[in-house]
């Protein structure tokens, strides 16, 4: 599999989505999250489509060029 600028965008907004989406995850489950738990609930309901569709397109983007 190839790698190339593009995909590596993509793979790098992929992790900072899941890191996102875990540190939203852990914030809930505190009990007592510092943004509340609707800025901190939207957080986690953004990030993880965002991570799920840039790690696919980094997947796909590799892919054509390889």
């Amino acid at each position: 599999m190839g790698f190339t600028p593009k995909s590596g965008l993509f793979l790098g907004g992929s992790c900072v989505a899941a890191i996102a989406a875990v540190g939203s995850i852990f914030e809930l489950s505190s009990g007592q999250p510092e943004l509340g738990s609707l800025a901190t609930s939207l957080i986690l309901g953004v990030s993880l489509p965002i991570g799920v569709l840039c790690f696919y397109a980094a997947v796909r983007s590799a892919n054509a060029n390889s």
